[in-house]
């Protein structure tokens, strides 16, 4: 079985991305004791960089080959935000931050919006680096709806549906998300090399 550290602290990406690729044996930070307090800054502007510099630093730290994502919620209307900072756009909770996207966008009819997800691998010992992205797009909801998932999940509605990620629930959500997505352009290209 394959190893791969998995350069992620969040629980919930790492639960979707076990679900999303099982015949992996994900390692995480806390298998490394070199990564005990590491954390790399996202000083990326794109979802490719920070993705690639998080996978540089984690692998070459622990000398593992490293999966490393960077995500996030692109609005239409409000230029693209919250974008690469999703997760930091709004100091607080995943709903003080859902809830303040709620509040900027009001009463605009223009919803449309995508997830973004960035897979980027890199082998420590060749530094060779590979990016994969995945999209999906959608529109913001009126209002939140449904409780499973995490970050901007209750307010957003894939195409093709009418319910949000949080009410689909991890199932659908792990078949058509843009992490999904992502991950099997990298198995496609893992399967490539053999």
């Amino acid at each position: 079985m394959t190893r791969i550290l998995f350069a992620t602290r969040n629980g919930n990406k790492l639960h979707e991305v076990k679900a999303i690729l099982p015949d992996v044996k994900w390692l995480t930070p806390a298998d490394f004791p070199v990564l005990a307090d590491f954390e790399p800054p996202e000083t990326g502007e794109t979802f490719e960089a920070n993705a690639a510099i998080k996978a540089r630093e984690y692998g070459d730290r622990s000398q593992a080959t490293t999966v490393s994502e960077d995500a996030g919620l692109m609005v239409d209307a409000l230029g693209g935000e919250p974008g690469v900072r999703s997760a930091r756009w709004i100091p607080g909770s995943d709903q003080d931050r859902y809830q303040a996207l709620l509040d900027r966008l009001g009463q605009e009819n223009n919803r449309s919006a995508r997830f973004v997800a960035v897979i980027s691998w890199y082998d420590p010992q060749t530094k060779l680096l590979r990016s994969f992205r995945g999209e999906m797009p959608g529109v913001i909801a009126w209002e939140p709806q449904g409780t499973n998932g995490f970050g901007y999940d209750p307010v957003f509605i894939p195409k093709g549906f009418d319910q949000t990620y949080a009410q689909l629930g991890d199932v659908i959500k792990n078949q058509i998300s843009h992490r999904r997505r992502a991950l099997d352009k990298l198995a496609a290209w893992l399967r490539s090399r053999g």
